[in-house]
């Protein structure tokens, strides 16, 4: 018996997909020492809060969920349930490091994105009442040495899955904090991303979403020793068996390679849609973001882009507010939204980030224009994306049926343009891939009726 054994861990993931990626690398790692996850914090002996630095004051509402962790913490300790150890993974923790224990001496681990492979060794510190910091950049590759999951864990988590296969950014947009909390770009090996795709598939995944800070920056070590890009690493993932559909987040307009055109051109797994952020469409914006591309270059690419698959659906990434956007440039903004038309778009205002260029700029725009410009922008944002699922009604679409539904006979799938679909089925095809008419459009999915099953 080990100190380990029969342990309960309780993971609160913020943020991105990768940050849900790596929360269930964490919870694989934990496994060999014992943990099972919990889905209620008071019954867990450790908490994980695995945390996310691009939102506004997101170190603030880590430490005011830190105090609520604390009362349960003592409350656990009261009822004599044990000690809770209290673990802060993610960009927070990367980016405030030794001031989290200062701050929250409740916490006994802080541990960084690239280190959490080393969480089992850490713990052991931590149990011997060492307040632990990780933080560094290891030099080995934490991929390499973590555990496979399950299979019955990985069934468990869904028929589709998120698979990081590169990760940080080398573009320094003045308004980012990435390149300081993930590091620089890196690549995994074409090898490591098939085994770890390979496992997936056996265990019912159907759907792989490849992951990365700046996904189409990839280029991983081939399997002949050369060098891939994303391009030919969707190609090579199509022909495993079992997955039926290939997606990947997020991009940047200057990676989009001829390789990956060719991937949206040719292969029918790869779903037609894109999630490829513009984030303003003045160039003197761009140009203050550091963005190395202009309004007509992104035009382009996506006249090319439709050019190579023709139903694509596009989602992107704004920010309005950046210091020294004029009205001017925001109206550049709204024209480029309505040139290209989105199905959905994630839209914000400008706020500083500590350490990054944008935030010492003395150009800062006040919070009523940014607020205004904001409510005009997701206005024309949302009646886009509602346009959008409006033109699916009456037509007929492949659903990968994933999970019930609110009401009983109901399922819940995901559509090609990452649309949810409702329908009634047996809780018995959750995991296939049915054609559905679409019928009716809700506030938030589509309603339709299943007319082809497997």
């Amino acid at each position: 018996m080990t100190a380990f054994e029969d342990k309960k861990v309780f993971v609160k993931t913020y943020g991105c997909q990768m940050n849900v990626y790596d929360s269930n690398r964490m919870m694989d790692s934990l496994a060999t020492k014992g943990y099972s996850p919990t889905e209620t914090m008071e019954d867990a002996d450790l908490v994980i809060l695995n945390t996310c630095h691009i939102r506004e004051k997101a170190a603030e509402k880590v430490y005011s969920e830190l105090g609520r962790i604390r009362q349960v913490k003592e409350k656990r300790a009261r009822d004599g349930k044990g000690d809770m150890k209290i673990g802060i993974a993610g960009c927070v923790a990367q980016a405030e490091g030794q001031e989290i224990i200062r701050r929250a001496p409740v916490v006994d681990l802080v541990v960084g994105p690239q280190a959490y492979h080393k969480l089992p060794d850490l713990l052991d510190k931590a149990g011997h009442g060492e307040r632990v910091v990780e933080t560094d950049f290891p030099l080995e590759d934490k991929f390499a040495v973590l555990p496979d999951a399950r299979k019955d864990v990985t069934r468990k988590r869904g028929v589709s899955a998120f698979l990081t296969v590169q990760e940080g950014c080398d573009k320094f947009c003045s308004f980012c904090v990435v390149p300081y909390t993930r590091g620089a770009e890196v690549s995994r090996p074409v090898s490591q991303i098939l085994h770890e795709a390979e496992k997936l598939a056996a265990a019912g995944v159907r759907e792989l979403s490849l992951l990365g800070q700046n996904v189409n920056a990839y280029h991983g070590e081939s399997l002949d020793g050369g060098d891939w890009g994303l391009g030919e690493l969707l190609f090579r993932l199509a022909e495993i068996d079992g997955i039926d559909r290939l997606r990947y987040t997020t991009s940047h307009p200057r990676d989009m390679d001829d390789s990956l055109m060719a991937a949206h051109r040719d292969l029918d797994i790869l779903m037609p849609y894109l999630h490829l952020p513009v984030q303003a469409g003045s160039d003197r914006v761009l140009k203050a973001m550091n963005r190395q591309h202009t309004y007509d270059d992104y035009v382009r690419l996506i006249d090319r882009i439709r050019t190579a698959r023709p139903d694509i659906a596009l989602s992107g990434d704004f920010i309005v507010g950046f210091p020294g956007e004029t009205d001017e440039d925001f109206e550049d903004t709204m024209r480029i939204v309505r040139e290209v038309t989105y199905a959905s778009a994630f839209s914000f205002k400008y706020s500083p980030r500590p350490g990054t260029p944008a935030a010492d700029s003395e150009e800062q725009v006040e919070e009523a224009v940014k607020s205004e410009r904001l409510y005009r922008l997701q206005e024309l944002l949302n009646q886009q994306q509602k346009d959008f699922n409006a033109s699916k009604v009456g037509t007929e679409m492949t659903v990968l049926l994933e999970r019930k539904g609110r009401e009983p006979g109901q399922l819940v799938g995901k559509s090609p343009w990452l649309q949810a679909v409702q329908v009634d089925a047996d809780e018995e095809l959750i995991g296939e891939i049915v054609t559905v008419k679409v019928d009716t459009l809700g506030s938030n999915s589509l309603f339709g009726t299943m007319i082809n099953r497997p």
